[in-house]
């Protein structure tokens, strides 16, 4: 079997089934494990490098209201793969090559692959994806074990925050302007311990105001700018530095900012985001249940 993953949370899927030797194809967010780097890349990010994030945000929406899709598509070495099987996505247009700019660019093919999209809403259809690609793959067995083991991991986790005080949560995708994280992130809130100020499960990430963020009055600030690092989601907190809005945060005065491993833990839904759930508790650990808060 020859695949193509156009996601990198398919991606991590295939390799954590042992199934990497399969993939002969990736996109160019596709930076999990070290060996899918090595993989040709199909994909490339439609707008300018460099871009600050109020600017990529304003590029982000022109393009979109274009039309025009955020990527590019190599069709060409595409066809040249051959693949068999070919997994996408059509969940959000910001965060990878969609499913109709794939179908568009196979129509041709003389042998189509197989096309699978992944486009959970919530941390069960994640956990969902895993079985689904192991289905599509024929490693059943491989992928039973894997979700048990996301499975003990996450309940182990409820049992080690199960009767602490939860805090309000306020979880930002992005921060210039803000934008409230959504889907799953609400329940991985809830599985770490806390409570989610400004979404509910299942429904998308949306753009708000400082105005909202402080009426909520969050315990914690979760800032998780999509594509970015934890290096990078610090630096993107440290730029915030002197705005009133943000020095006015109950969350930023109580020192109770946590900026997390976006791209890998949160953005992506694939098994990482356990990893996620994980750095969660243990940070409304430090910075909510740690000794010194008369809350506790």
């Amino acid at each position: 079997m020859r695949i193509v993953s156009l996601v990198p949370n398919a991606t991590e899927i295939l390799f954590a089934l042992g199934a990497g030797d399969l993939v002969v194809g990736v996109s160019h967010e596709c930076d999990h494990p070290p060996a899918a780097r090595r993989l040709p890349q199909l994909t490339g990010s439609a707008l300018p490098p460099e871009l600050p994030p109020a600017a990529v945000d304003q590029a982000v929406t022109a393009q979109l209201e274009s039309g025009a899709s955020l990527y590019t598509l190599d069709e060409e070495r595409l066809a040249a793969l051959a693949p068999d099987l070919l997994f996408t996505q059509s969940l959000c247009p910001v965060c990878a090559v969609s499913g109709a700019q794939v179908g568009d660019a196979i129509a041709g093919f003389t042998a189509c692959p197989r096309i699978v999209s992944l486009d959970p809403r919530r941390l069960a259809d994640v956990l969902a994806d895993v079985s689904r690609v192991a289905r599509a793959i024929g490693r059943e067995a491989e992928g039973d074990r894997l979700l048990a083991a996301l499975e003990r991991r996450l309940e182990a986790t409820r049992r080690s925050v199960a009767g602490r005080p939860r805090p309000r949560v306020a979880a930002l995708e992005w921060l210039d302007p803000p934008f409230v994280a959504g889907h799953w992130v609400p329940e991985m809130i809830g599985t770490a311990g806390g409570l989610d100020a400004l979404a509910r499960a299942g429904e998308p990430s949306r753009r708000t105001r400082w105005e909202e963020v402080a009426a909520a009055d969050p315990d914690v600030v979760v800032a998780m700018p999509c594509g970015f690092d934890a290096e990078g989601s610090r630096a993107q907190v440290a730029s915030l530095a002197g705005l009133p809005e943000w020095e006015a945060l109950r969350a930023v005065r109580d020192a109770a900012v946590v900026a997390v491993d976006a791209n890998g833990c949160f953005s992506r839904p694939g098994p990482r985001l356990v990893d996620g759930i994980e750095a969660l508790a243990a940070a409304f650990a430090a910075v909510y249940w740690r000794p010194s808060q008369a809350r506790i």
